[in-house]
């Protein structure tokens, strides 16, 4: 390497303290492009949108996408062997995208999906055209579900039913989550994935299933899951916590998934033990696809110490990423895939890309660099000095 390289893949980066400290980029990692081998997981992508920045809009009011830089991200994902799990929150669903920009991104999917041997898809249907101030009773909330429900399938769609902030608001105990998930599991096509998805990630979702302590909690849930298990695929539940995650996993009914949604444990829990595994249904792959799809054809064919030393180096990105305050785990999706040249600027729906700090978005470079995720480290480096100097560092 000559000196101009080594000059060009050293960058200034601030630390605590104010001060810039160099910091020298490693070879990245060569992460296949295409699925490299048969996977023994069910692995779904929850998948980023990509703002339209040039759309005339209020961008913290209106939602504007660029169609076609969000449809090829989702290629790309679905040519790595991943799932795709449509309009959820990883997509800003509730904080940004609203409902008929979302089923909209959804037919669009479903429609690009079709071209690509294999791709596979599951979308999110909620609630969040019903203001949770607006919901006076469940059966406002199952009305809600009803529609988004119905406006899917009648795309083709596969269902993840999400979380409801409105259900949250007006269920006065356990009971009540029962009849709302009851009757909506007893009206669709198809198995769903039901979505936990926990206070760390939505402050509004506090308390669901009818009580705070996430036990008592998981003890309604699966009530409703088990005796339903024939319409349900799954569930995916977003704790952060793998021991309640492995709990609930060894009480769900035979032939009923657990997708993890455990950002921080994700290696482990896919790996499992002899008592079982878990899918996956994470935030993170949107971010690491190129070593969760390696990472999976590792684990199918037997090579466990393979998996482990492909996604161990991604397991600390992810932490800072979803790092407290959690819901803002977007900017830092987002800004992964502006730096690798997925999207041609760092500009989120909602103005999300405010929600961190010029500190957090140096180290989530630092972390990206060191799990081998910056592809071309020339580019990496060029837009990391775009957004140092947007913060007036130079």
């Amino acid at each position: 390497m000559n000196a101009p390289e080594r000059l060009s893949r050293t960058i200034a980066l601030p630390v605590a303290g104010g001060r810039l400290e160099d910091f020298q980029l490693s070879v990245p990692k060569n992460f296949p492009a295409l699925k490299s081998g048969a996977f023994n997981r069910v692995a779904y992508s929850a998948a980023h949108v990509v703002a339209d920045p040039l759309a005339e809009q209020d961008p913290w009011i209106d939602c504007a996408i660029d169609w076609d830089a969000t449809l090829d991200f989702r290629r790309d994902v679905w040519r790595l062997g991943l799932g795709v799990a449509e309009a959820m929150d990883t997509a800003q669903r509730g904080m940004g995208m609203d409902w008929p920009t979302s089923l909209e991104l959804i037919r669009r999917s479903i429609d690009a999906a079709s071209d690509i041997p294999g791709a596979f898809l599951a979308s999110g249907a909620g609630t969040d055209h019903l203001k949770p101030e607006d919901a006076r009773t469940v059966d406002d909330v199952i009305r809600a579900y009803e529609e988004q429900v119905a406006a899917i399938e009648k795309l083709g769609g596969r269902i993840i039913l999400m979380a409801s902030r409105a259900l949250a608001r007006v269920a006065a105990s356990p009971d009540d989550y029962h009849h709302v998930y009851d009757r909506i599991l007893s009206q669709v096509r198809e198995p769903v994935i039901i979505h936990w998805l926990g206070e760390m990630f939505d402050p509004a979702l506090a308390g669901y299933w009818g009580d705070a302590d996430h036990m008592r909690a998981m003890d309604a849930a699966l009530a409703a899951i088990n005796r339903n298990a024939a319409k349900v695929d799954g569930v995916k539940v977003s704790l952060l916590d793998k021991d309640k995650e492995i709990a609930m996993r060894r009480r769900l009914a035979a032939g009923v998934r657990m997708y993890t949604g455990d950002d921080f444990s994700y290696p482990e829990l896919i790996e499992g033990d002899q008592a079982g595994y878990s899918d996956a249904l994470l935030g993170i792959f949107d971010a690491i696809a190129p070593a969760a799809s390696a990472a999976l054809s590792a684990l199918g064919r037997g090579d466990q110490r393979g998996f482990r030393e492909i996604l161990a180096p991604t397991v600390p990105l992810s932490r800072h990423i979803f790092k407290a305050p959690t819901r803002f785990y977007k900017t830092g999706v987002v800004f992964m895939a502006y730096l690798n040249g997925q999207q041609g600027h760092f500009i989120m729906v909602g103005g999300q890309q405010s929600t961190r700090s010029i500190l957090h978005l140096s180290e989530v470079f630092r972390l990206a660099d060191r799990a081998g995720l910056l592809r071309d480290p020339d580019l990496a480096c060029a837009r990391m000095r775009t957004v140092l100097a947007m913060h007036g560092i130079a």
